[in-house]
């Protein structure tokens, strides 16, 4: 009679299961009708996506059908130009949504690029390396030195090596700064043209595993920015405006994507890959995508804003004399929290 009784107990529990993922698959009615008289209601939505690990959501949620399951029509486009191609792409409403670094999207933000942050995408990817037989052991060392960063002066390389020398204690101006592409940051290196660069950890892995590099800052993997939103999911603000229930059902379909590659990192590559929008060593691409966190909470992302904004006034990306808080209400609505 007992295991007759835990038997309906567990098929109970399940049915209860089914249907309350059921109910919330169907979504609130009220909030169903309402969204049938947004702007885009029934209308293509673009989304931008050029590729790559670290925006690998938008890919998933497209193959996977998470933007089909919240009822949207969706389609991927590659936005043309260099590290601010997501950047302009959704400020002048080329594209609905997109993603991109912090460090690349915050400051045009908050100076007046039409976009909201709506969620954060992931933790880690870019770190500060030195030649594996370099003296240099700490940032300290670069005084009067050259760093390389590749996407240039005021892009997020820039940005991310000054947040880094910050909180060290180092005067970013005590350094030199230098552009030079990722693929010949290496053999500057060697050379003695520069003494570091900021790179995305993915390009730099093959390196640090045959022992030419070693790392001495992480975004991906230092205590003091491993929790750190990297990247982050944003809406043109005109769209936002215009259809807050499309808002929350893409940025819903985006946490779904982001919740299955956690749960199906292997997978994902393959899918990523077979796609083109993943390239290099399977095994490699595995094990830096391992060290990307997608189930990164809105609490952090909103958290890693502020210490941006509060870091950028330092060196003079952001007037200081803005309330900090007011500029986080400007640029972030975290819209599943409600």
């Amino acid at each position: 009679m007992a295991v007759k009784r835990k038997l309906l107990s567990a098929v109970l529990c399940c049915l209860l299961a089914s249907a309350t993922q059921a109910a919330w698959a169907a979504g609130d009615p009220a909030e169903e009708e309402a969204w049938k008289k947004e702007p885009a209601y029934g209308k293509e939505i673009i989304v931008g996506y050029n590729g790559g690990l670290c925006l690998g959501t938008f890919g998933i949620a497209q193959m996977k059908g998470f933007y089909e399951e919240e009822g949207l029509k969706t389609k991927i486009v590659r936005m043309a130009g260099g590290s601010s191609a997501q950047t302009d792409a959704i400020g002048t409403g080329k594209v609905d949504v997109a993603g991109d670094h912090i460090a690349t999207m915050l400051v045009p933000t908050i100076n007046g690029v039409r976009m909201k942050f709506t969620t954060g995408i992931h933790t880690g990817c870019k770190s500060l390396y030195v030649l594996n037989d370099s003296d240099i052991k700490s940032t300290k060392d670069l005084e009067g030195k050259y760093i390389a960063i590749p996407d240039g002066i005021g892009n997020s390389d820039h940005n991310i090596a000054m947040r880094f020398l910050n909180k060290d204690n180092v005067d970013p101006r005590k350094v030199k700064w230098k552009v030079v592409e990722a693929g010949a940051s290496v053999l500057a290196m060697q050379n003695g043209e520069i003494s570091a660069a900021l790179l995305g950890d993915q390009f730099a892995k093959q390196f640090l595993d045959n022992g030419t590099l070693r790392i001495i800052r992480s975004l991906t993997f230092d205590d003091d920015f491993k929790k750190e939103a990297c990247c982050i999911h944003a809406v043109s603000l005109d769209f936002y405006n215009q259809n807050p229930i499309t808002v929350k059902k893409l940025t819903r379909a985006h946490e779904k994507a982001s919740e299955w590659i956690m749960n199906n990192r292997e997978e994902a590559v393959k899918l990523l890959q077979a796609n083109n929008w993943a390239s290099g060593d399977y095994d490699l691409v595995l094990e830096i995508f391992k060290t990307y966190d997608f189930s990164i909470s809105d609490e952090l992302t909103e958290q890693t804003l502020r210490d941006t904004i509060n870091d950028y006034k330092k060196f003079g990306l952001i007037d200081s004399s803005k309330d900090t808080e007011a500029l986080i209400k400007q640029v972030w609505d975290p819209v599943l929290a409600d």
